[in-house]
């Protein structure tokens, strides 16, 4: 996994390289502008359009005018820098590069206030004026500024962090920074481009490698780190010789209902196809025709409002909520699992029946998974206004109740009874249908039923989850939850065999 930094520690990470490699600062500098043009010349390498770089005096301005020399060598005629001088104070690495443009045939003017730049001209924009670090709304001239480059409505690469835009923290609910096309940004992601709120800052980002030293960043103290695929190939154990359906649990899934009998039968396809030995579906009468018929493989176990789940301990995972409705017969049946403590996988209906019932949240078992979308997770732990308070709100509870939250969006938290936050990176929007919160609940049945962790099922789970809808997406405008249920089991193959 890769440790996520804050600024401050990023800014750590730079110095104890310049420190320890050893490397002059200028050079490190120098080394980031490479990264930053090689991956902006792959999106652009018509060298015939105009840009126009706009740098301000610290460090991010210093990248910037680094950046300008070096376009400027690959072909890039039509350049001109724009030099912010709304104070004094500037960066010695600044000064440097300063002194290296002037020494060039690079245009250059300098904007003394922001009505200086009305006359800008260019395609392409790349933004260099602020780097991260900033903890306020920006205001004065340099808000001024940013919403004069705004106006422009042109194409703008931002250096490392859009300026205006808060590296982590909670995030403004006016924000008044750069909107920009793609953020090329150093060595790691800001934490903040994982929440929701990011896309008004960014509308994609892209990590360069600048050659920090790994190690050093790997041993901080973080709260957040980015899964990768090492991670969950490490988890995955491939099928032995001799083992049997025994050998990889028995998974009881307690779902639907006369009208939602479609999230009992996603859910148990999932759970099948992430290989519990078996499966059996606690559904309404109604729904056993359906659920012969298309899951011959799936056991039932008919619900009606007198259920008991009589010895729940011989299950090894028991999932409940998809579709289940929250009747009063359903209210009880959650109940009676949670006295007896045992560890569940509660999403869904079973997430609003325990809205309704908080006396319950603190009866949770140990290890418990619960996986709510935003709105599920603020009926029960309080309304949020952002994505950060939101999070936090997740660790706290996941430390308090020793449970794992799985907070779906787009980017999904993990939160661990450690207080550690797992983000994964997989997923896509053409995933956004009905039905696919259902087929997450069944994976991670299916890895809790072959005796997998609470953490490591959540994350496998999730990463296949996303992993499945990325490899379809590639040939389909939207991904069903049907079709992406028949895609777990090869994409965990594919895992496997890498």
């Amino acid at each position: 996994m890769r440790t996520l930094l804050t600024s401050t520690q990023m800014r750590s990470a730079d110095q104890f390289t310049i420190a320890n490699t050893p490397i002059a600062s200028i050079d490190l500098m120098e080394k980031a502008a490479r990264a930053f043009v090689q991956a902006f010349l792959r999106d652009e390498f018509d060298t015939n359009k105009s840009v126009a770089i706009i740098c301000g005096k610290g460090n991010n301005g210093g990248d910037g005018l680094a950046i300008a020399h070096l376009l400027i060598a690959n072909g890039y005629e039509n350049l001109k820098v724009y030099i912010i001088n709304f104070n004094e104070k500037q960066s010695d690495d600044f000064a440097i590069n300063l002194q290296r443009i002037e020494e060039t045939r690079c245009k250059k003017t300098i904007i003394n206030q922001a009505s200086d730049l009305k006359h800008l001209k260019a395609d392409l924009i790349i933004d260099a004026i602020l780097g991260s670090g900033l903890n306020k709304p920006l205001s004065g001239e340099f808000e001024a500024l940013v919403q004069a480059i705004n106006k422009l409505n042109k194409k703008v690469y931002a250096v490392d962090v859009p300026t205006g835009f808060f590296a982590e923290g909670k995030l403004p609910k006016d924000y008044n920074g750069i909107i920009a096309y793609k953020t090329i940004c150093f060595q790691r992601p800001k934490i903040n481009f994982f929440f929701p709120e990011s896309a008004l800052a960014t509308e994609k980002y892209e990590v360069v490698d600048i050659d920090l030293d790994e190690a050093f960043i790997q041993k901080q103290d973080a709260d957040f780190h980015l899964v990768e695929e090492s991670d969950i190939q490490k988890i995955l154990q491939p099928r032995k010789l001799f083992s049997h359906k025994g050998t990889y649990g028995h998974a009881l899934i307690i779902a639907g209902n006369t009208n939602t009998m479609g999230a009992a039968l996603l859910s148990s396809m999932a759970c099948l196809q992430t290989g519990a030995g078996l499966t059996t579906a606690s559904i309404p009468h109604s729904g056993l025709i359906a659920l012969n018929t298309s899951l011959p493989e799936v056991m039932a176990l008919p619900r009606d409002e007198y259920t008991r789940i009589e010895n729940p301990k011989k299950y090894q995972a028991i999932a409940i909520g998809p579709g289940l409705g929250t009747e009063a017969e359903n209210e009880k049946l959650l109940e009676s699992l949670i006295l007896a403590n045992q560890m569940l996988i509660i999403d869904a209906d079973a997430l609003n029946i325990l809205g309704e019932r908080p006396d319950l949240i603190d009866k949770l078992a140990a290890n418990t998974i619960i996986s709510p979308h935003m709105k599920e997770f603020d009926r029960l732990f309080g309304e949020h206004d952002n994505w950060w308070d939101r999070v936090q709100t997740a660790k706290e509870q996941a430390i308090k109740q020793k449970i794992v939250i799985v907070l779906k969006n787009q980017y999904t938290f993990i939160c661990l009874p450690t207080g550690k936050v797992l983000i994964n990176p997989t997923g896509n929007p053409a995933m956004a249908q009905g039905g696919m919160g259902d087929i997450l609940t069944g994976i991670i049945a299916g890895f809790v039923a072959q005796k997998y962790s609470a953490t490591d099922a959540a994350l496998l789970a999730c990463y296949i989850h996303g992993k499945a809808g990325d490899y379809l997406a590639q040939e389909q405008f939207v991904v069903t939850a049907s079709h992406l249920t028949a895609r777990i089991s090869k994409e965990i193959k594919v895992l496997i065999s890498n």
